[in-house]
């Protein structure tokens, strides 16, 4: 099963493009910090990763802006070029204070 779930904060916006279909989309740079336990230790991990959020969830990307802290959920996939991976963004919620 591949799915997404992240608190993160933006990093970067791109520039809104559109689908062929007419939709709004939207790239982002997400950067998430957390601690998590691995082999019954705490660690610390940071990272940045490349997003995209097509429809009304670009729209909802867009509004928080850069600096912008949510809860990132969707998938992951290759990039284009088949460098890397790129999250799709599908719901965006309000992070956790």
């Amino acid at each position: 099963m591949n799915q997404l779930h992240l608190k993160a904060q933006i990093q970067q916006l791109g520039q809104v493009r559109y689908t062929p279909a007419g939709l709004m989309a939207l790239d982002a740079s997400l950067k998430a910090e957390s601690e998590v336990i691995e082999a019954g230790k705490p660690r610390k991990v940071s990272l940045e990763i490349k997003a995209v959020a097509v429809g009304e969830v670009a729209k909802q990307l867009q509004a928080l802006g850069v600096g912008g802290d949510a809860i990132f959920r969707g998938f992951l996939t290759h990039q284009r070029n088949g460098r890397g991976f790129i999250a799709h963004v599908t719901v965006i919620e309000p992070a956790a204070p």
